[in-house]
């Protein structure tokens, strides 16, 4: 390692000796045009730090002719990163406003803000310190505010398809306990489980209302985020609308295809000016029909937030999200995993995916509940101390059913199971964190210490399945219609009182569980030179799951050390860095009931928990005054200690099964003339399953390992000046190459078919409005997504969007 980092150390440019300027005089205001007095204005890669006077005044001296870049930084306001070209003589900077909030803002120039939109190369989440992207050994993808309007997004699943390497598996069921849409991301699958850097869980789909950004951080992220809400893949952080110093907002109605009308407001104002007290709401009202012949959602959604500045040192930040969704949950055909099928693919199924083999009648709610709190306190120039407590609480209520292929009644005959869904979620978390940025002689340390403490609770009154009548994928039924089922020679309508009546002798459960999760954490970027960093982090996590209320003895307790490690070097600084890292996830393995229960008693049995294991290195680039962004990657993740199901014997679990996933990713965005904005990814992932008694997995990959490749692709261009000036269009598309929807060595293969969709937009842009259409699949393409499923999608729709700004 000494040696590997000599090498980097000898890499560097030597310094130039560069002539003294004169001074840099400049104020720092609020939105409203008054000075900010204490405001912190550090010189990068420099001790030099100085303080707005009472006025808002500041003045830099005896600095080298030269660019410089600037952190300024006062709590309970955006940080804000000028770049200043130092010449001889006084340098007098314009006004610097800052926001208030505590997220980083974009980085901004003297010369204006930046025109690559679709890029935002900085975060607090991701690390849970402010590093731009090309100082930060992780890689992670951004989907920007901008983005979203560009392309009329109205639904979260269509925005992530702007995700390198992230697809979806299968859409929001909305059922009890796992109800959230499920995407592949390195080959492992991952639901969206944080918002705004905390834990924020959901049985439906999350309201792209209140989207301000979503991050998509690659790799196994335990270290910093737990396992909680994160995957080996990666985990899904989603960054929402926050108050801001100002009165202004927003109104906007789209509507579309399939019955797609949706209204939205965004609101943000001033409680009071003189104790900053800010407040903004975000509401959203929906409904949507199936293109299917039955099927709906509809979904009414409101934001508050607040944020209080007390002084200087002090502020407090408030942020809510309540939702009341009630849909007909998406009928997937559920393949048989041990059974084969009689089709292979889609082409022998003679699927008619026209039919929802649903019923209006039959719906769940999903009330879902999210809440946030962060008190933000300055300790000094060099820490700052911060506490989040964020709770969360999500329910389902109605009917859930699917199809499945049991594989004994041949023919691809699927059966119809029903069951009503009483469940419900409740989670807690508390994090203090310590962040410091200070030099221990000349080595500059960016440092977070964090303790958190987790816990979450579920309850289960579900009454289990009953058979409901069995269909054909083409429309055949047992009965007279897809909507009449046939069961023990009666005949029931696809209704709610006829399936309450199958259900009325079905049993119906109360389970409920407990567990909390209690993990103290570290992590440090330490600058070696101006252009070589090393990260170091590690986490201790322990685990106490309580069991069952009516039976503990499933209960356990384990204890797990996740590490972190990353070298980051600037061979161009600001412009480009290469970088490596070294990531850990784990999964805590519930104790397994085993031992045939008609042969004696059976037994708890006890595992370790799963590992996962990253390597990766890459490049990121920072170009031409930001407007080439670019990420290129390799990574290998090797899991071991996974559980599985014995072959020897279905009545136990065994532990040490080995899965690899490897790949590379290659992300861009662009801003190459003005007005043009381009965004591009492109992955492709290697996953298989390389040791296991289990010969059904054994040498094959996993199904939640989705498509080899994925690749998405999206231009959006606006007149910058001129008669045509506001005027736009967007053009892009998106794709993957064929898929397992089953994989094993009984059931033999089912693939679904390679896809590309485009789609495109035409916008025209005033000073207080905005109106856009949007074409999706234009090409009216059939395509399909699963695992283990066959879920059809979304044939061409047309959408208009007005919004009215002010």
């Amino acid at each position: 390692m000494k040696y590997f980092l000599l090498f980097f150390i000898l890499l560097q440019s030597p310094l130039k000796a560069l002539s003294q300027s004169g001074p840099i005089r400049g104020l720092i205001t609020d939105q409203n045009q008054a000075g900010l007095p204490g405001v912190n204005v550090r010189v990068d890669n420099s001790n030099t730090v100085v303080h707005t006077d009472e006025k808002g005044y500041f003045t830099l001296s005896n600095l080298k002719i030269g660019t410089i870049q600037l952190t300024i930084t006062s709590v309970g306001f955006k940080t804000r990163e000028i770049a200043v070209d130092i010449r001889d003589g006084v340098t007098n900077l314009p006004p610097i406003i800052l926001f208030e909030g505590e997220e980083i803002l974009r980085e901004v120039t003297i010369e204006g803000e930046r025109t690559n939109k679709f890029s935002r190369n900085k975060t607090a989440y991701v690390s849970k310190l402010p590093l731009k992207d090309f100082e930060n050994t992780q890689v992670y993808s951004t989907i920007t505010n901008y983005l979203l309007q560009s392309q009329i997004v109205t639904n979260f699943d269509d925005a992530l398809k702007n995700a390198a390497g992230v697809d979806n598996l299968w859409t929001s069921t909305g059922r009890g306990g796992d109800g959230a849409g499920y995407f592949t991301l390195r080959g492992f699958s991952v639901q969206p489980k944080l918002v705004n850097g905390l834990p924020g869980l959901t049985n439906g789909t999350i309201n792209a209302a209140n989207i301000e950004r979503i991050e998509v951080l690659k790799g196994p992220s335990a270290t910093l985020f737990g396992n909680a809400v994160s995957s080996y893949g990666g985990l899904i952080n989603v960054v929402t609308k926050k108050p801001y110093v100002g009165t202004g907002g927003e109104l906007s109605f789209t509507t579309g295809s399939f019955g797609l009308n949706q209204i939205t407001a965004d609101v943000n104002t001033a409680l009071s000016k003189e104790n900053n007290l800010y407040f903004r709401l975000n509401t959203s009202y929906s409904t949507e029909q199936s293109f299917q012949d039955a099927g709906f959602r509809k979904s009414f959604f409101v934001a508050p937030s607040l944020s209080y500045k007390v002084n200087n040192e002090l502020s407090f930040s408030f942020y809510g999200e309540i939702t009341q969704a009630e849909q007909t949950n998406p009928m997937f055909l559920f393949l048989n995993r041990s059974a084969p099928t009689k089709s292979k693919n889609m082409e022998e199924l003679g699927y008619n995916n026209k039919l929802s083999f649903t019923s209006n009648d039959l719906t769940l709610k999903n009330p879902t509940q999210n809440y946030r709190v962060e008190m933000d306190y300055k300790l000094s120039d060099q820490w700052q101390s911060q506490t989040l407590v964020s709770t969360s609480s999500t329910s389902t209520r109605g009917h859930y059913s699917y199809l499945f292929d049991l594989g004994v009644l041949g023919n691809d005959t699927f059966s119809r199971f029903i069951s009503k869904q009483n469940a419900s979620t409740q989670t807690a978390d508390i994090q203090q964190n310590f962040i410091g940025d200070f030099k221990v002689g000349a080595l500059r340390n960016r440092i977070v210490i964090g303790l958190d403490y987790f816990t979450a609770t579920s309850t289960s009154n579900n009454s289990g399945y009953v058979f409901y009548g069995n269909v054909t994928p083409e429309g055949g039924v047992s009965g007279d219609s897809p909507y009449t089922a046939e069961v023990e020679d009666k005949k029931y309508p696809l209704s709610a009182a006829a399936v309450d009546a199958a259900l009325a002798n079905a049993a119906v459960g109360n389970d409920k569980t407990r567990y909390q999760i209690y993990s103290a954490y570290a992590s440090d970027v330490l600058n070696l030179t101006s252009q070589l960093s090393a990260m170091v982090g590690i986490r201790l996590d322990h685990f106490d799951n309580a069991g069952t209320v009516v039976d503990s003895e499933d209960g356990f307790k384990q204890t797990t050390l996740s590490p972190k490690f990353g070298l980051l070097y600037q061979p161009v600084a600001n412009k480009m860095s290469v970088f490596a890292n070294y990531q850990n996830g784990f999964t805590n393995v519930a104790p397994s009931l085993v031992g045939n229960p008609e042969e004696g008693p059976q037994s708890f049995k006890s595992f370790r928990p799963e590992q996962a294991n990253q390597i990766e290195f890459g490049v990121k680039t920072n170009f031409f005054n930001n407007k080439l962004n670019a990420t290129i990657s390799y990574y290998d993740i090797r899991v071991k200690n996974r559980v599985m199901i014995d072959p020897a014997s279905p009545f136990n679990k065994i532990q040490g099964g080995q899965v690899y996933s490897k790949g590379f990713e290659v992300e861009l965005n662009a801003n190459p003339i003005a007005g043009l904005n381009l965004r591009a990814g492109f992955s492709n992932n290697d996953s298989e399953t390389t040791k296991s008694d289990n010969t059904e997995v054994l040498g094959r990959r996993p199904l939640d390992a989705g498509a080899k490749t994925l690749y998405n692709f999206w231009a959006n261009y606006e007149v910058p000046q001129g008669k045509l000036h506001g005027f736009g269009l967007g053009l892009g598309f998106n794709g993957a190459s064929e898929r397992f929807a089953i994989n094993y060595a009984s059931t033999g293969e089912f693939i679904l078919p390679a896809y590309t969709i485009a789609n495109a937009s035409l916008f025209y842009q005033a000073e207080h409005f905005r109106i856009g259409f949007k074409l999706n699949n234009a090409f009216n393409k059939t395509y399909y997504k699963g695992w283990s499923t066959i879920a059809p999608q979304a044939p061409r729709a047309v959408l208009a969007n007005f919004t009215y700004n002010f």
